[in-house]
């Protein structure tokens, strides 16, 4: 039966995090399809750049929900079933990824990650976020800071979280991310990521 729940809990978590919040958000406000502008990312920081700030913070809080609330709804409801709470969370992130209703065409998992970590372990989500804020104000280079945040966080797992499931489950988010942002790596390689401007 926990078997069950568990291969459940991870099917729901991926349809939730296969509704893509930059998708909808931006055809709700009769902008382009973020998927064939700026960056082609259907993720915050593309929103950013085809619709402004209103648009990408609400694409942002989707993002982070869509990957928190499938979690607290299953520990609400099986709390005892640590692998469906961890495969809900783990589904959600992949179903950002590679969204069955987008074609899968999904973004690069940042926000949903924080949303999955924000309900695995709230220091660990905290601890992250700190380190992602420090990196991106020294540096302006969102995906740097993404990726530093996600190198520290299986380290930072494997002191704060509570047996090796859990580690291991961020473990594997984070190799996911990591990958995802293989073509931002390039480009920090080569001095050409973009920074954003710091306004006078």
């Amino acid at each position: 039966m926990s078997f069950i729940i568990a291969l459940l809990a991870g099917i729901f978590g991926y349809l939730c995090g296969s509704l893509s919040s930059a998708v909808i958000v931006c055809k709700l406000f009769g902008l382009p399809d973020p998927r064939t502008q700026g960056s082609g990312n259907p993720g915050a920081t593309n929103v950013m750049r085809v619709g402004g700030k209103l648009p990408a913070i609400i694409t942002l809080v989707g993002d982070l929900l869509k990957g928190l609330l499938p979690v607290l709804l299953v520990k609400l409801l099986w709390p005892e079933a640590e692998m469906a709470w961890l495969l809900v969370g783990l589904g959600a992130f992949i179903g950002h990824l590679w969204p069955v209703f987008f074609a899968f065409q999904g973004g690069k998992g940042v926000a949903t990650a924080i949303g999955v970590l924000l309900a695995w372990h709230v220091w660990l989500a905290l601890s992250c976020i700190a380190i992602w804020l420090a990196v991106f104000l020294w540096t302006r280079v969102s995906s740097l800071s993404a990726l530093i945040a996600a190198f520290c966080a299986p380290w930072l797992a494997f002191f704060m979280m509570n047996d090796k499931q859990q580690p291991m489950m961020v473990l594997a988010m984070v190799a996911l991310l990591i990958y995802r942002h293989r073509e931002n790596i390039a480009r920090l390689r080569s001095g050409e990521e973009a920074a954003f401007k710091r306004k006078s």
